[in-house]
């Protein structure tokens, strides 16, 4: 990936965080740590790779998304709101009585999702469904989610996985988002999980690892995806919890918690601040 274009990536992700931090502080809750530490991801899906066309978002050659941590939506309506989906003055709206963006992706009132998701384990599970439908139709289009690294303690995300090396599922793309962290505090005191290279590979999938913040290692990893057959690809990217804003980052305790008016005004002095420094202003 050209260094340029590694530029405008990081920039559409700072902004990306910026809303999603505006998303969840004027709903007065949200999963905001999540939420930034794989935006870097879903910029890299959304801007760089997969085929989609926002004014058709039902277009049945589209490349298809599900985010299996379904509490994630702060960076998944953010992305799509920049991709051009629906209007970004609707993200004023997430999670209130009033408007149609709830706290998990709902496929029925929000253009460009494909997948409600919520119940962890479930996502990944609809994906393999998504990537298998695709294999019978013998479509060109692919299929991608993300996972949490605390989400894969659900033991149907194994059977999924299973079930996507049996079919040979190559269309099918899934990440770990490896943050090291859950609702609950470090995933190697909750439920350790590791090593997780090593388990999928056993589930003979393809594995690879990234830096989940580096564009262009995210962009080759999914270049490689793409030419694997005959097996699913995992893509166990490393990341930060709560990236992007100092006190946030690495701390389990913003998981689930909104910023009060305080944090949420120092938190965004940093994202703009972060955001003028990539535009040189």
């Amino acid at each position: 990936m050209e260094q340029t274009r590694a530029h405008e990536l990081a920039v559409t992700a700072q902004r990306a965080r910026i809303l999603a931090m505006d998303m969840v502080h004027t709903a007065g809750s949200g999963h905001i740590g999540g939420s930034l530490s794989v935006m870097d991801l879903l910029t890299t899906l959304y801007f760089h790779t997969m085929k989609v066309a926002p004014e058709a978002p039902a277009d049945p050659g589209r490349d298809r998304f599900v985010l299996s941590k379904g509490h994630c939506t702060p960076a998944l309506y953010a992305m799509l709101a920049l991709r051009g989906y629906f209007p970004v003055e609707d993200c004023k709206l997430f999670r209130s009585i009033k408007g149609h963006m709830s706290g998990h992706p709902d496929m029925r009132h929000v253009p460009g999702v494909d997948m409600s998701t919520g119940s962890l384990g479930q996502g990944i599970s609809a994906a393999v469904g998504m990537a298998l439908a695709g294999k019978l139709d013998k479509a060109d289009w692919r299929v991608y989610t993300v996972l949490g690294d605390g989400e894969v303690e659900e033991g149907q995300v194994w059977e999924a996985a299973m079930a996507a090396a049996k079919y040979h599922l190559d269309n099918l793309c899934a990440f770990v988002d490896v943050n090291g962290l859950q609702i609950d505090g470090k995933t190697a005191d909750v439920m350790p999980s590791e090593p997780l290279d090593a388990k999928f590979a056993a589930f003979n999938w393809n594995v690879l690892k990234v830096d989940g913040h580096d564009y262009a290692a995210i962009a080759a990893a999914l270049e490689q995806a793409a030419a694997c057959k005959g097996k699913p690809t995992m893509i166990l990217a490393h990341t930060v919890k709560g990236k992007g804003v100092s006190f946030m980052e690495n701390d389990p305790g913003w998981h689930g918690k909104a910023p009060n008016d305080e944090q949420f005004e120092k938190a965004m002095a940093e994202l703009n601040a972060g955001l003028a420094e990539l535009e040189g202003k």
